[in-house]
């Protein structure tokens, strides 16, 4: 399996400000880059770290059994993180790391079917045990839905020519892989584009967030962890496209700033009070780009709960 990198992973762990004896939620375990970074440091706490993928959580064992126990792998989907949590007594916790980049090997092993670069029968599942799959998508959505996934979640400009050009090759027969979908993708792109730059990522991207519903899962989790924090809890996000980035910068707009009706009055009761403060946003540095050309759109916002 290739390496996994953590992105921003210094900057994260530092902004956690973690206590040894702090309870921790990691809501993106995959290969325990983050994960074993928090696990290391703390000594009578609890970690509780959050994947969907069984080969990922396998691995991961392996790794933080060697640090210590002090911790515990839950097989959902982080949409669930509140429940969860409850379930095994726990309603606050110090602090919350969300990394919502593709794993590195996810990205690397073909038959995931998440890469345009290797062949693989269209998958792009987090959960090999959902329903939906890229196949489903491609092959049975309509024109205005296919172009409008391709316009909302991937923000490519050709998507109605894209989707027209996916209609009509399914009309011979099923579009069965990835690769036959990136040559269909780049047959209904103008020569220039496909020269700029790969004219299938946005399209992937598009298609893997409406497999996984990532956009509504990330918004209820959000706003679940923001709830989750303890008073002076810590809440560290990193994301790689703008969608993301929008879904987050806009919940803690919303949860840092006093309720419209209220601002500007002398006495303001304590629920419409900001109940997060902002501390920072940070981009990967010239070293961390150098070593890991995929962090280049990565984006932490931390946030502190008042």
């Amino acid at each position: 399996m290739n390496k996994h990198y953590s992105v921003l992973l210094n900057e994260s762990i530092e902004n956690l400000n973690i206590k040894e004896d702090g309870i921790y939620v990691d809501c993106t375990l995959g290969y325990a880059g983050h994960s074993s970074q928090i696990l290391k440091r703390i000594t009578r706490g609890c970690l509780f770290a959050f994947d969907q993928d069984g080969e990922a959580i396998e691995y991961s064992k392996e790794i933080l059994g060697q640090i210590n126990d002090n911790y515990e792998i839950i097989k959902s989907n982080f949409v669930n993180i509140k429940s969860e949590l409850n379930k095994r007594g726990i309603d606050k916790v110090d602090g919350i790391l969300f990394d919502l980049g593709v794993s590195s090997p996810q990205l690397d092993e073909a038959e995931r079917g998440f890469s345009f670069h290797n062949d693989a029968k269209l998958d792009m599942r987090m959960d090999r045990e959902s329903k939906l799959t890229a196949y489903d998508v491609v092959n049975n959505y309509s024109l205005n839905d296919l172009t409008k996934i391709f316009y909302e979640y991937g923000e490519e400009k050709y998507s109605k020519s894209i989707a027209t050009g996916i209609i009509k090759a399914r009309e011979i027969k099923p579009i069965e892989t990835t690769m036959e979908l990136v040559s269909i993708i780049q047959n209904n792109v103008p020569e220039r584009y496909r020269r700029e730059h790969h004219p299938a990522r946005k399209v992937f991207q598009a298609i893997r967030i409406e497999v996984n519903d990532e956009l509504n899962v990330f918004t209820k989790a959000l706003t679940d962890s923001i709830d989750l924090l303890s008073t002076g809890g810590r809440l560290c996000v990193i994301t790689f496209h703008s969608l993301e980035d929008r879904i987050c910068k806009n919940i803690f707009k919303e949860y840092s700033e006093v309720d419209k009706l209220y601002k500007g009055l002398p006495f303001i009761p304590d629920e419409y009070k900001p109940k997060i403060k902002l501390i920072g946003k940070y981009k990967p540095s010239k070293e961390e780009l150098t070593e890991n050309n995929r962090s280049r759109s990565a984006i932490l916002r931390v946030i502190e709960k008042l």
